[in-house]
């Protein structure tokens, strides 16, 4: 194989180094190479380590020769969200506060990839505690989105740096969060693959948390293929995370479904199409028409609740929970917090209990009513986000780039999101696919179907 340039796809790659075609070694050199030719300008990664991956690379080739194969990840770069911890590792969660802060645990997805071969090429920049839907920090470094040279754009947020990670072609695989839309957001802004599986299909054990009770994994790659690669690496029952344990098995809910009959998918509600610009608007069109030519049966949606109704309470939970995990820092003045980040969470501090836990059954209601309805579709299309990558210069951190992702967090439904369309100026736009809670197999084979009939996901950033 030639010399990796980031447009392999991670199954391509898994093919290459099984059969000893590829070294794991010239893979992760490959990685560092373009790692430090080209990320000073896009600033992905908050560290990168260097020798321990070269060395991680030596063990996956010996194992290879010697015929000890672990599993499709064996000698595969990943790059981690700086929120997930390692022993001995720094762990700022995007926080100034924290640069010094070293990690006394591992996350039960690290040993999990770990386990099975996977070589940790490093950590990468996000929202400070992963407060925010635009990717950028005050203090710690905005990474840059790679699709325009020209104008510093957002690559949305707050796994930022995972997405810019596999944007670039540093790394074909990396791990976000997703508490509001962290993981889909980059990905639609960075034109990439996300999955927010339902909560507990991936162990949070040893992750720092914003919200405990909307957190996600995000696995993040260029195709549904990869992700679902990635995806199926990590999920699974853990001890450490009680969350994980007595879920539905994988695909229990597609099996029970209709046999033969064709996809029901529900679109857009007509009321929230114009909150989406013209570009992303046509893209999204085009996307329901390639479902319909492939043969699925498009439906308006029934929904008992609207985007505009949930995106303020999904809000009004993470902001609540986030201010209890981070409060110290964020009523401490003298901290370095960005003063984005801290105003966000400061929006829980007055939040009463009796408060909170109305809110929380509200949510239980709601997410029956909803629940219900998705037993008679199998997704929901949205776009991604209403508009393409923005400037930095015109964000209004006031507001929020996951009016159309936060929907899924609040009702615990996988979500997918993936690249649909270009504006004219070639920045990606994104379709997302919402099905039902765990329901993440459906979910995968809905979106690989649009992508084998497309290849907006093959697309790559200007050099």
């Amino acid at each position: 194989m030639s010399q990796f340039d980031g447009s392999s796809t991670a199954f391509q790659l898994s093919s290459e180094l099984a059969s000893g075609r590829l070294s794991a070694s010239s893979l992760v050199d490959d990685c560092l190479d373009r790692i430090a030719r080209h990320d000073p300008r896009l600033s992905a990664f908050i560290e990168v380590y260097a020798d321990d991956a070269r060395q991680a690379a030596q063990q996956a080739d010996l194992a290879v020769r010697a015929g000890r194969r672990l599993g499709p990840l064996q000698g595969m770069p990943i790059a981690l969200k700086d929120l997930i911890e390692m022993e001995g590792r720094i762990t700022t969660a995007g926080s100034a506060a924290w640069k010094n802060r070293r990690s006394t645990r591992t996350a039960t997805v690290v040993r999990r990839l770990v386990q099975q071969g996977a070589i940790i090429v490093g950590k990468t920049h996000t929202v400070e505690f992963a407060t925010g839907s635009w990717g950028t920090n005050q203090h710690m470094g905005t990474p840059r989105n790679p699709w325009d040279r020209d104008v510093m754009r957002a690559a949305g947020g707050s796994s930022s740096g995972s997405g810019v990670a596999v944007a670039a072609g540093f790394v074909p695989l990396a791990l976000g969060t997703d508490t509001g839309g962290s993981g889909r957001v980059p990905a639609s802004w960075c034109g990439l693959t996300a999955l927010r599986p339902s909560r507990g299909r991936i162990s949070f054990a040893g992750i720092i948390p914003l919200s405990h009770s909307l957190d996600t994994v995000s696995p993040m790659a260029r195709s549904v293929g990869d992700v679902a690669l990635l995806y199926r690496a990590l999920e699974g029952a853990d001890l450490a995370d009680r969350r994980t344990v007595g879920l539905p098995p994988q695909g229990a809910r597609s099996a029970s479904r209709r046999t033969g009959d064709r996809l029901v998918l529900a679109t857009l509600p007509d009321a929230d199409r114009a909150r989406v610009a013209d570009e992303v608007l046509r893209a999204y069109d085009a996307s329901v028409e390639v479902f319909r030519a492939a043969g699925a049966h498009i439906v308006q949606p029934d929904l008992p609740h609207g985007f505009d109704e949930v995106a303020p309470l999904n809000n009004s939970i993470m902001c609540t929970e986030g201010y209890a995990v981070h409060r110290r820092m964020v009523d401490d003045p003298t901290q370095p917090l960005d003063e984005d980040v801290r105003l966000r969470l400061a929006g829980g501090r007055n939040t009463m209990a009796c408060a909170y836990l109305e809110l929380l059954e509200r949510r239980r209601a709601m997410s029956a009513r909803t629940q219900e309805a998705f037993r008679h579709i199998d997704a929901l299309l949205t776009p991604t986000t209403a508009t393409a990558a923005l400037a930095v210069a015109d964000i209004d951190q006031t507001q929020s780039s996951a009016y159309f992702t936060r929907y899924a967090n609040f009702f615990d439904l996988t979500a997918l999101a993936l690249p649909n369309g270009a504006t004219p100026g070639g920045l990606p736009t994104s379709l997302q696919i919402i099905g039902a809670r765990y329901d993440e197999s459906l979910v995968l084979d809905i979106g690989a179907l649009y992508q084998s009939q497309t290849n907006w996901h093959t697309r790559r950033p200007p050099p």
